[in-house]
């Protein structure tokens, strides 16, 4: 009170008990709105406004001069008004020193522009937080899509808007029926999911067994380390994450995990190219960076048939981790049914068809392709042998060399970056003084670029992965060259 003098003490007395009355005032205006139901969104613009903002600054200077107390009372005001038109939480920013404006709705261009050029000129306001709120499903007509039918496209609309087909039967579906099945069997089996939203078909073994599914969220390295507490404990967790995905909590992958040989099952899901979606979200580098480990097991099926066998073979390794990735997408059709899974051998791939000169050596998806190969230069009289690998790691070293001895050409064909399975397989048989001989080794692998949003079949003719395309490399080291350009244009 030092240096106020009467008549400044009875008005500072006079706008405290003001300050007070104000306060109480408002907050009762303030509740009777929010029991009310009334949407505090439509106050946005009200605390942009410039009007506001200079107010805002000339009352915290006008309490201030009058004194601690009036200043902490209109602070407390500003706060509990504010945090009543912000969302609930809202405050926190507040005690941070953050002036907060929001949510603002992302997916309207038009009134997000207004929000942020209104904040840039809000200069007395110190630091300011936008929160928006966007739905990735919005920004192209009828995008929108159920959980369920994510991903989905049917190739035959050929326009630039994204159409969804009726729902199908998705890898996604048949690993978790399939999961369901042997936890049934084997009560350690848990599941770790990264946003059920990412694996809809998830929730079928969240109803089964409420108790062992776990939903960490957004929050990648803490389900692998939290996959590797639950191992450590003697469970069997299926860490359940996307492939673009598990590049954030890759440094656990490799200290929590494979450093330490402890078996968590990594369940990686959207491998490869995923439509829409585009690259933000396209699973091109996970077994690159799988495979690099030196304790991981790395698989993948070619069908669904193969993938009950990897669940189960996933569920007897317990000596170290393994993983194993399947496409976004509609299963091949070899068995619509759930049949008993049998574990396969590691490092054990297999020949699907007996030919001669060329062999085709898929990896996971792009086996399917590789037959499809097949079927098109049988009608040029051209026999080429398909094999799926099966594992990138371990090699099936037996069916490599058999396939680098029996034929002319080696054709290494994955869904994957540079770096991966095709790698691998270069690296043994040129150790194993394999290319010294006779054999040619190509690879077919996803273009060393980001491929932008398109449907499925769309990407797959960009990275050249088509059944066309593997022919046409066929036919080119035949020395067929007229036939290969043929492919390539059709």
């Amino acid at each position: 009170m030092q240096g106020l003098y009467g008549n400044d003490i009875a008005f500072y007395f006079k706008m405290i008990l003001l300050g007070k009355a104000l306060y109480s005032q408002i907050v009762d205006m303030f509740n009777m709105l929010f029991l009310s139901g009334f949407n505090f969104s439509v106050l946005i613009p009200f605390a942009l406004d410039s009007l506001y903002g200079n107010l805002y600054s000339l009352s915290q200077g006008v309490t201030k001069r009058i004194g601690r107390g009036m200043h902490e009372w209109a602070a407390k005001v500003d706060e509990y008004a504010r945090g009543l038109i912000g969302p609930l939480g809202s405050t926190l920013f507040d005690e941070l020193g953050l002036y907060y404006i929001g949510p603002v709705d992302g997916n309207n261009i038009e009134d997000l522009v207004c929000v942020l050029q209104e904040v840039a000129s809000l200069d007395s306001m110190g630091p300011v937080l936008v929160h928006v709120i966007t739905d990735d499903n919005q920004g192209v007509e009828n995008n929108k899509r159920s959980d369920i039918t994510d991903g989905q496209e049917d190739d035959s609309i050929k326009s630039n808007f994204l159409h969804y087909d009726v729902r199908q039967r998705t890898y996604g579906d048949c690993f978790v029926e399939t999961l369901v099945s042997e936890a049934e069997k084997d009560k350690d089996i848990v599941v770790v999911n990264t946003g059920t939203m990412m694996e809809p078909s998830l929730e079928l073994f969240r109803e089964k067994f409420p108790d062992r599914f776990f939903d960490v969220g957004m929050a990648e390295q803490h389900a692998v380390t939290f996959a590797s507490g639950l191992s450590c404990g003697g469970l069997k967790p299926f860490c359940v994450i996307p492939s673009s995905f598990l590049q954030r909590a890759y440094d656990q992958v490799v200290h929590d995990v494979d450093q330490q040989k402890i078996p968590v099952r990594f369940v990686i899901t959207s491998a490869g190219l995923v439509g829409s979606d585009g690259p933000l979200q396209c699973g091109a580098f996970d077994i690159t960076f799988m495979s690099c480990l030196p304790n991981m097991i790395v698989m993948a099926p070619s069908d669904e048939i193969e993938l009950v066998h990897m669940v189960a073979t996933a569920i007897h390794v317990n000596d170290r981790p393994i993983c194993f990735r399947y496409p976004r997408g509609a299963l091949v059709g070899r068995d619509q049914t759930i049949c008993d899974g049998v574990p396969i051998e590691i490092g054990e791939g297999r020949v699907l068809v007996e030919g001669k000169d060329v062999a085709l050596l898929g990896y996971g998806s792009m086996v399917q392709n590789c037959l499809k190969a097949h079927t098109l230069l049988a009608k040029l009289g051209i026999e080429v042998t398909v094999a799926d690998a099966r594992f990138c790691k371990p090699l099936d070293i037996k069916l490599l060399r058999q396939l680098c001895k029996h034929h002319s050409f080696l054709i290494t064909v994955e869904e994957g970056s540079i770096g991966g399975f095709g790698s691998h397989v270069a690296q043994f048989i040129a150790l194993d003084g394999l290319l010294d001989g006779s054999i040619k080794w190509r690879p077919i692998v996803l273009p060393d670029s980001y491929i932008e949003h398109a449907s499925p079949n769309e990407q797959l003719q960009q990275a050249g992965l088509t059944g066309h395309h593997i022919a046409a490399a066929t036919l080119s080291l035949l020395g067929r060259t007229r036939e290969a350009l043929q492919f390539m244009c059709s």
